[in-house]
């Protein structure tokens, strides 16, 4: 009551001095949410999934005391999902958590604040529209689009809100990366020429769920819910549960692994996406009846467009058959490279003197400079440990409080969902990818992309 009324008499004096609500920089909902920052911030599960089990839940129980944020629902259409959902995050929090058979039936009854989304890779972009426009801040997931179309719906949707969308494109909250983005936007790397991003794992269980599999009935869940606005087929417990091993469900190795490190190329270069693709690979090993590919190369051309490099080729590989399953990204310059396996900029593979001087040029080699101490990303942990993802979650509910933008904005996921469908464009059609700027629209074989 005494909270209450110290507001009500703070609005009051800014009123009584004729301080306009949008003369503060604020909007009225982002005020409203100001004025009432002690209020408890309700949350809400949208699937309860192995990423959000591993991953969100240890992060938000690392900051929800101190932010004063609740987890108060679970949304997830298969049944012993949901109860476990229930039954986990009661015990975390220790109080009742409701059930809800579908997103709708969550909003619908104003039970949420925010939303943590972890669903199948193509249900992300249009859960995170639904849940804008039930008036929730939104963590999540990426790859964010798998389509042009679901791309460009869920960014003209968000962006016609005020809320908070945090991509969960976790090195964006990483000091290393911090760090190296800084260096490379302040000028002292000079002109990016190349960037070989790599990673490697030896895990023919990746994205399986065999135990799950046999337990999902269709009885228990809403197949037709569940697939959404793709093209509709029988129900198949296979790609329900292990979706990233299916198209047009997910891209696999590129939405769930490219998707990160060709963020940071965005990010540190202010490119938005690639100029062209061209990709090459298939299933060489792991022959289970997946349809995405256990191996890939793609090699992406980026025009110049700004200082920070004159033009530049990214070449991306992964396997899944033998890695030591440490992500590799390594940034060249004429004067030598970063290195964000070892957190380091050197002058290796530098312009020496001798070899400038031949051409009447001035010798370019970086200095040694350590990035940051911090832990090294591990693909055994998935997207980058519990360190990256717990520091970018609470970065989202920092920026739920303050109304100030993320990390990693919608626009991030946008452009990394370009990258993403641009090659699953060139992996589909045996041709190279473009992108037309003025339509928005991934082309390939001369032709729009769809599935």
């Amino acid at each position: 009551m005494k909270n209450s009324r110290r507001l009500f008499i703070k609005q009051a004096a800014l009123a009584g001095a004729g301080v306009a609500v949008g003369n503060l920089g604020f909007s009225a909902k982002s005020y409203k949410r100001i004025m009432g920052a002690n209020d408890r911030i309700r949350v809400g599960v949208v699937g309860f999934s192995d990423r959000h089990k591993d991953a969100h839940i240890p992060s938000f129980m690392n900051h929800y005391k101190e932010l004063n944020f609740d987890l108060v629902a679970v949304s997830d259409i298969w049944k012993n999902r949901r109860e476990e959902g229930m039954a986990i995050w009661k015990q975390k929090m220790q109080h009742d958590i409701v059930g809800c058979r579908n997103n709708e039936e969550m909003y619908d009854k104003k039970l949420v604040d925010a939303v943590f989304i972890s669903t199948a890779d193509f249900q992300h972009a249009q859960h995170a529209a639904e849940a804008v426009k039930a008036g929730c801040d939104v963590y999540v997931e990426k790859p964010f689009a798998e389509t042009m179309e679901d791309n460009r719906y869920a960014l003209k949707t968000i962006k016609a809100t005020d809320r908070i969308v945090q991509i969960g494109s976790q090195r964006r909250s990483g000091e290393n990366y911090q760090a190296a983005a800084n260096f490379i936007r302040d000028g002292k790397f000079g002109p990016v020429t190349m960037v070989e991003l790599s990673w490697n794992v030896n895990q023919p269980g990746r994205w399986r769920r065999v135990a799950k599999v046999a337990q999902l009935k269709e009885e228990d869940t809403d197949w037709k819910r569940f697939l959404m606005n793709r093209p509709y087929e029988d129900f198949d417990a296979r790609k329900y549960l292990e979706f990233r091993l299916f198209w047009p469900y997910s891209s696999g190795l590129v939405g769930q692994w490219m998707s990160h490190q060709i963020d940071t190329v965005h990010w540190f270069t202010e490119m938005p996406h690639p100029r062209s693709v061209v990709a090459n690979g298939g299933v060489y090993a792991w022959k289970d009846g997946r349809k995405n590919w256990d191996t890939i190369t793609a090699v992406f051309d980026y025009g110049p467009v700004n200082d920070l490099s004159t033009g530049f080729q990214v070449v991306f590989s992964s396997r899944m058959h033998n890695g030591d399953e440490k992500p590799a990204e390594i940034y060249y310059s004429n004067g030598g490279e970063m290195n964000l396996i070892n957190n380091t900029v050197s002058p290796k593979g530098g312009l020496t003197k001798e070899k400038a001087e031949v051409m009447g040029m001035k010798e370019n080699r970086l200095p040694e400079i350590t990035l940051s101490n911090v832990e090294q990303v591990a693909a055994s942990a998935n997207t980058g440990g519990d360190k990256l993802t717990s520091a970018h979650v609470r970065n989202w509910m920092e920026c739920i409080r303050s109304r100030q933008p993320p990390h990693a904005p919608v626009e991030a996921g946008y452009n990394h969902s370009i990258a993403t469908i641009m090659v699953n464009a060139a992996v589909h059609t045996g041709t190279k990818a473009t992108f037309d700027e003025k339509t928005q629209e991934v082309m390939a074989g001369g032709k729009i992309f769809k599935y």
